[in-house]
């Protein structure tokens, strides 16, 4: 029996933190409650002809927006895709945090504007 690919290949963040961090000065006064980067990524798609209209994106192609976080090792922590290209990285993550995305009290993902806070 083989496992699908999520559950093999993709684990949520836990409290532990990089090695790297708390070793360099740099790095520990900035990252030290950080698990990681998150962010969107537009992917290609096909849907049926009657369902293009919310795949496409803002700027202009075809796509579904996906949600995607890795670690301080670049190893995935979390996926959600098949989201329509028209949907807002806001919107996806708020649909994320809602599902089954949990990040650890007092802990937080690096990513830019399109986030809430």
């Amino acid at each position: 029996m083989s496992f699908p690919f999520y559950t093999n290949q993709v684990h949520l963040p836990d409290d532990s933190i990089p090695t790297k961090i708390p070793l360099d000065p740099k790095f520990w006064s900035f990252f030290k409650d950080a698990v990681g980067a998150i962010d969107g990524s537009h992917i290609h798609a096909s849907p049926h002809a009657f369902e293009r209209g919310p795949y496409r994106n803002r700027k202009g192609f075809i796509s579904q927006n996906c949600l995607f976080a890795c670690d301080f090792g670049l190893n995935f922590t979390y996926a959600l895709t098949s989201w329509e290209g028209s949907a807002t990285d806001a919107h996806v993550y708020e649909a994320a945090e809602g599902h089954d995305l949990h990040i650890p009290v007092g802990k937080y993902f690096l990513a830019d504007a399109g986030f809430p806070l």
